[in-house]
């Protein structure tokens, strides 16, 4: 197997093996509050996407949705459930102006290394005043995927692009087993 979660070959084996405990098989519980609360359209961006569980729900409430992933086994994975997936790599991807990214095992899956990058890149594809929203592990562990990390690091991430706006545990039976107890959700705002 693969072992560098940074390429498409790591997933694929992954998917094809059918070793994904990160697929929820559903939306999570958070998410779908967060998204009853009365906002205008968004264009939503969904960067590894997966399965893709969540691209219905946000259609569902009436937003514009881009998913992408870099995995082929991915994306026959979000196409056998329904749900469009475009081939793309999240550091090169074109688009930018979005209103939303959707944070859900995405950076707990890239090595470490690439963090950095990942924050200047979200930076890069959030309009002002738009949104990162999403679930964040905490844990120490540094053999990912996934990969852990802490409040104090998320706050290096958000460095002076981001304004923290919202900050909570979830609950341990709204998780996934493998990120029960470490998952917190966070929403993080783009400054002007």
């Amino acid at each position: 197997m693969p072992s560098d979660s940074s390429v498409p070959e790591f997933w694929d084996t992954r998917f094809r093996g059918g070793v994904t405990p990160w697929d929820a098989g559903g939306t999570p519980y958070r998410l779908q509050q967060w998204l009853r609360r009365p906002r205008q359209r968004l264009r939503v961006l969904v960067p590894g996407a997966g399965s893709g569980y969540e691209l219905r729900l946000f259609a569902e409430h009436g937003h514009e949705v881009v998913a992408i992933d870099f995995s082929d086994a991915a994306i026959e994975a979000a196409r056998r459930h329904g749900h469009a997936v475009v081939k793309a790599d999240f550091f090169r991807y074109a688009e930018s102006g979005f209103d939303l990214v959707y944070e859900r095992a995405f950076l707990c899956a890239l090595p470490r290394r690439l963090w950095r990058d990942w924050a200047l890149r979200v930076a890069e594809l959030v309009r002002p005043g738009g949104e990162l929203a999403g679930f964040f592990y905490l844990d120490r562990n540094e053999r990912g995927p996934p990969y852990g990390t802490s409040r104090d690091e998320l706050e290096r991430l958000r460095s002076d692009a981001f304004a923290l706006v919202e900050d909570l545990d979830i609950a341990p039976e709204q998780s996934l087993a493998v990120f029960r107890d470490k998952e917190i959700w966070q929403v993080w705002r783009r400054r002007l």
